[in-house]
């Protein structure tokens, strides 16, 4: 992969972008917000890199990855006005179609085409799939870490802006009620990812949120968790009982437990 490729891959996202323009407010408060996301998660992945001391090809594509990982959700969002894949699309799927049916890396070597197609299909999947090529769990990973670390901060921007500033499509329509469930608790413990689907109010989707760190893969995402205050920040935005400061204590522990063992 060339430099050059990256240049042409930035320029026709930002093109890309701006087809899905709109003269509705809250339709381009949306729009912007996936634009915005997607140049934090680039930044983010090319901060891992870093970390990893991933060569100078391997950086590109990772870049290009985070680039295109979420092109899925404009055309999601044109035509149902919602980011809830459940009610609507895989956007993962539809971003691997999309880069597919567009040709955009017809000019890569067919394995990072393969690399970049996989890994923006797979970026917001449960879990890894099982794939054999290592290549291409190593670029899965990386955009995996990127996006969730861009994710928490787009969810803190929600939670601790003013109502004006707030993108609609962010709390997936979840009613902002003083509940959450107790079950999820018992999965946080047993240091397992929540599902969507035992969501049922905000708080619900904020613990579902604090799960996402048994998802992390490199030590230098942990640190940039702990850097950003993710938890903390996500945690005060919780009802302030004692049952809530103890499962945060532990995650907190789990991550620290992390970075000590690299």
């Amino acid at each position: 992969m060339k430099q050059d490729d990256l240049s042409f891959f930035k320029n026709w996202f930002s093109d890309y972008c701006k087809s899905f323009y709109s003269s509705d407010i809250e339709d381009q408060k949306n729009i912007y917000l996936k634009e915005q996301h997607t140049f934090n998660v680039c930044k983010n992945i090319i901060e891992i890199a870093k970390g990893l001391s991933l060569n100078d090809n391997q950086k590109m594509l990772a870049e290009s990855v985070a680039l295109f990982h979420d092109i899925g959700r404009f055309p999601q969002y044109a035509k149902y006005r919602t980011f809830r894949d459940s009610i609507s699309v895989n956007h993962g799927l539809l971003g691997a179609r999309t880069l597919l049916e567009k040709r955009i890396l017809q000019n890569l070597h067919n394995n990072e085409q393969e690399i970049i197609i996989h890994a923006v299909k797979f970026h917001n999947a449960f879990s890894i799939p099982k794939i054999g090529e290592k290549d291409i769990i190593l670029f899965i990973k990386l955009i995996r870490d990127a996006d969730k670390l861009d994710i928490w901060r787009v969810f803190m921007e929600y939670y601790e802006g003013p109502d004006e500033n707030r993108a609609s499509a962010v709390g997936l329509g979840l009613p902002d009620s003083p509940e959450y469930s107790e079950n999820i608790f018992s999965c946080l413990y047993k240091k397992k990812i929540i599902s969507l689907s035992k969501i049922k109010t905000l708080n619900d989707f904020k613990l579902l949120q604090l799960s996402w760190i048994y998802d992390l893969n490199f030590k230098p995402s942990f640190g940039l968790l702990l850097e950003r205050n993710y938890l903390d920040r996500i945690t005060a935005k919780l009802p302030q009982k004692e049952e809530i400061q103890k499962v945060s204590a532990f995650l907190k522990e789990f991550v620290y437990q992390r970075l000590k063992e690299g």
